[in-house]
């Protein structure tokens, strides 16, 4: 009788080499779909009144959140900000820390999540519920393609609404930190806004601007494909929603990093 050991010694190699063929699978896949939709864009014709529909679902909807979010992060910039320059004589600088802290990073960063936390769960689960109900399949027998009608404009709306979300969060963060600073802890209001034109510049606004750019496309690339690849039933719909809110925060938070040590 052969001996099993050397079998089982391999199983472990074996069970890696089975996940790494894994992921190298699910990344082609991944790109694949990436790779359809940037087709079905060229492709006419362009359906215009979907896009509309999916920047007022992607963009509109999420105003309040963005908001409110970006108004208390400027808010607790300010304060904490505030008692930190005190401590070094440094007041005057509030200013330029809680914008520049907004423009650059925490403006694009923490727009992105809210946006994915709220559209993009809702637009996979949509899509989801379209998968398992046929819909979609639907699409597919009447010569339809689904990638134009769902994937395209909501791609494309996030392209466009997350910028405009992160220079809304960016507004009101300041303002925020205005509100905080000079109305509460008694900083002069020429101080703050007059340090702040001196150190921001246009290099730190387009900083935040192409990280909203890429957030909008990563976070409505991966909803959308969580939607189109989901399991069966509501479990498999559930379990897609959050692997794409999962996987798209992880993704923006990796992006934010990397674009950071990229751009000036």
């Amino acid at each position: 009788m052969p001996d099993p050991a050397p079998s089982a010694a391999l199983r472990p190699v074996e069970a890696l080499g089975d996940w790494t063929i894994s992921i190298i699978a699910s990344l082609g896949r991944f790109l694949t779909f990436f790779l359809r939709a940037l087709g079905s864009l060229v492709t006419p014709p362009f359906k215009f009144n979907v896009f509309v529909d999916r920047v007022d679902y992607i963009g509109f909807r999420s105003l309040l959140i963005i908001l409110l979010t970006g108004a208390f992060t400027g808010m607790v910039l300010g304060l904490q900000i505030f008692l930190t320059l005190s401590r070094f004589g440094s007041e005057a600088f509030l200013g330029p820390a809680v914008a520049l802290s907004l423009i650059r990073e925490l403006g694009p960063v923490l727009a992105a999540l809210m946006i994915t936390g709220r559209a993009g769960s809702a637009l996979t689960a949509e899509l989801g519920i379209m998968r398992i109900t046929e819909q979609i399949d639907a699409l597919e027998v009447m010569a339809l393609s689904p990638f134009r009608y769902l994937v395209v404009p909501s791609i494309l709306a996030g392209l466009v609404t997350f910028p405009l979300m992160t220079a809304l969060f960016d507004v009101i963060g300041i303002l925020g930190g205005y509100l905080v600073g000079v109305k509460l802890l008694g900083l002069s209001a020429g101080t703050y806004f007059g340090e702040m034109q001196t150190f921001v510049d246009m290099r730190d606004i387009m900083t935040g601007f192409w990280k909203s750019v890429l957030f909008g496309v990563v976070v409505t690339w991966v909803a959308t494909y969580k939607g189109f690849h989901v399991g069966h039933g509501a479990e498999g719909v559930a379990r897609a929603t959050t692997q794409a809110v999962v996987l798209a925060s992880v993704l923006i938070l990796m992006w934010d990093y990397f674009l950071g040590s990229v751009l000036p």
